[in-house]
């Protein structure tokens, strides 16, 4: 007559600590979920304010009014873009009219993996400068085109798909025009066909590009 009493004493206690098992994975749970929310809302707040960073060192903000962050398109052109990821494309424009692009390419055979680039390029497809906005090569190597060392990345501006000609758009040492940096030849070499690509890319869409509506926000 004891046995079911004895059963209750022995599944209460059972189902309290699953009860309470359950509530702390929730909370746990619940922890993680806000946690990645707020680290992933810090990182696109970070990349934003990276590409704008970028953006303001290649465009003098009198010479367009329009805000480019959201005058945005998305292309997915993987041949010349160097990924099968949509492509953001910012547009600047005064007074409604085309100033210049900025688009986002990848470099994806760069030393130590794929660099994303920042190629702003003005309405007539004369390059206006080349910003890096992500890369993985090892600390030195990747002075030569940061922000704090950027005289290399200087010498894209004024250039187009006619200057120089198409066929001198590599480093010296595969009989082009751009120089390498010291004791590295795969990087640089990366980069100026991104930003050779990127030009064919303009060239090839420039009207597309300007007249592209912004998609609706969802």
């Amino acid at each position: 007559m004891d046995m079911p009493n004895a059963r209750s004493e022995f599944v209460r206690p059972v189902v309290r600590a699953a009860g309470v098992l359950l509530a702390v994975i929730a909370l746990l749970t619940g922890i993680l979920i806000w946690l990645a929310d707020r680290t992933e809302t810090r990182i696109a707040a970070n990349q934003q304010s990276n590409v704008s960073q970028a953006i303001d060192a290649l465009l003098p903000r009198g010479s367009y009014d329009n805000d480019l962050l959201t005058d945005r398109i998305q292309v997915v052109a993987p041949d010349l873009l160097g990924t099968r990821q949509p492509v953001s494309i910012y547009r600047a424009r005064r007074q409604g009219k085309p100033v210049a692009a900025l688009l986002r390419p990848v470099a994806p055979d760069g030393y130590r993996g794929a660099i994303e680039l920042l190629v702003a390029i003005a309405y007539d497809g004369t390059l206006i400068g080349v910003q890096v906005l992500n890369h993985n090569e090892t600390p030195g190597l990747g002075d030569a085109f940061e922000t704090r060392e950027a005289g290399w990345l200087r010498d894209f501006k004024g250039l187009s798909l006619v200057n120089p000609p198409q066929n001198r758009w590599t480093v010296r040492k595969d009989g082009g025009d751009f120089d390498a940096f010291t004791g590295a030849t795969i990087t640089p070499r990366a980069i100026v066909k991104a930003v050779r690509r990127s030009l064919e890319f303009y060239n090839s869409n420039r009207q597309r590009i300007f007249t592209t509506e912004v998609p609706a926000s969802d």
